[in-house]
């Protein structure tokens, strides 16, 4: 759908994606929400000033001033939502992951090409602080070739929580929560890997889905390992990436997630911005000394900011369906290999 006005948005679902992340990144990037499907209206007045609330999808899809759906909703339900916002002629903008398997997601994006409209899937922790930070000094050759990548993310949380992502719903649980987001990354820097092997499983009582999980990915002679775990007090680093020349260590956790929690704007000066406490440190390998590397800033606001553009330019999408459904081709070869309890070979 081209547009010759500033694009509206109408969102999906108003819980902890919609509200906190998702509405604010969209206002700060220039767009305008017009609707919103939630039954949380005194919500939407707080948060949306004139967004309508409406009270089922279909009423969004035949609104004519809605140019982007916004899908915040559970996982099993973005296919389905998304599909039909598309058959509307609505551009589409979905949460990760963009559907439960890869067939799904492939045939999303064939879906929006046949009608010429844009699809992206929010893989926002590309534009974390310390992604970009590893990212760029990967790309600088300060580390030579690198031979190992660990990515964690650590939590602490024994208590289930009483929410939607801990049901016992097809891509629901820990590894397409958080390992999309680390498989995501681990394929923007190294490509696809060439196997893999996997542990996923569930530690806390009463789980009925995956609350931790263990691969390990190798492409030629690198070695990446990506976990995840629930029940650590206190986390391993976030990053450590081995080169032929130096290593870097990283601690700590991008700040944007908790910066908008805490409701601050994103284009408050400070949004993205790592404390010096959270910054990496660079350890040559010859000498053994080390210095600490300046966070780069974190910007998930590129990400809407991209989406606007695509619309607006006609550019592809910031984050394609293509590129999504070769993270979930991993995550069901994840599972394949945690279940069979063998290396998977991938295509």
């Amino acid at each position: 759908m081209p547009v010759s006005h500033l694009p509206c948005v109408g969102l999906i679902g108003f819980g902890l994606a919609g509200r906190t992340f998702h509405a604010p990144l969209i206002q700060a990037a220039g767009l305008r929400i017009g609707a919103v499907v939630t039954s949380q209206c005194a919500a939407v007045a707080e948060t949306v000033a004139g967004a309508a609330v409406l009270k089922s999808e279909r009423e969004l899809f035949e609104r004519d001033d809605i140019d982007i759906v916004v899908v915040a909703t559970p996982n099993h339900l973005h296919v389905s939502q998304a599909r039909a916002a598309l058959e509307a002629g609505k551009h589409v903008v979905i949460d990760k992951p963009l559907s439960v398997t890869a067939q799904e997601a492939r045939e999303l994006g064939q879906l929006a090409r046949a009608h010429a409209l844009m699809l992206a899937v929010f893989h926002n922790r590309r534009w974390d602080s310390d992604f970009l930070t590893v990212r760029k000094l990967i790309d600088s050759g300060q580390l030579g070739t690198i031979n190992a990548f660990r990515a964690r993310w650590d939590r602490f949380r024994p208590v289930i929580p009483d929410r939607w992502k801990e049901r016992a719903h097809p891509g629901n649980g820990m590894l397409y929560d958080l390992g999309s987001h680390l498989i995501d990354q681990a394929v923007q820097l190294f490509g696809r890997p060439q196997w893999l092997q996997a542990d996923v499983f569930m530690q806390r009582e009463g789980a009925v889905v995956d609350d931790g999980f263990e691969i390990l990915l190798g492409n030629g002679p690198l070695r990446i390992s990506l976990a995840a775990n629930s029940l650590a007090a206190s986390g391993d680093w976030r990053y450590v990436v081995h080169g032929s020349q130096a290593s870097f260590f990283k601690p700590g956790l991008d700040p944007q997630e908790d910066q908008l929690r805490a409701g601050m704007n994103p284009l408050t000066p400070g949004f993205g911005v790592e404390p010096e406490a959270q910054w990496g440190k660079v350890v040559d390998g010859a000498s053994g000394h080390w210095q600490l590397l300046t966070a780069e800033r974190g910007r998930w606001l590129s990400f809407y900011t991209e989406v606007r553009r695509s619309i607006e330019m006609h550019l592809p999408p910031p984050v394609s369906a293509d590129e999504a459904a070769i993270v979930i081709e991993i995550l069901e070869a994840a599972l394949q290999s945690s279940r069979e309890r063998r290396r998977i070979e991938l295509p």
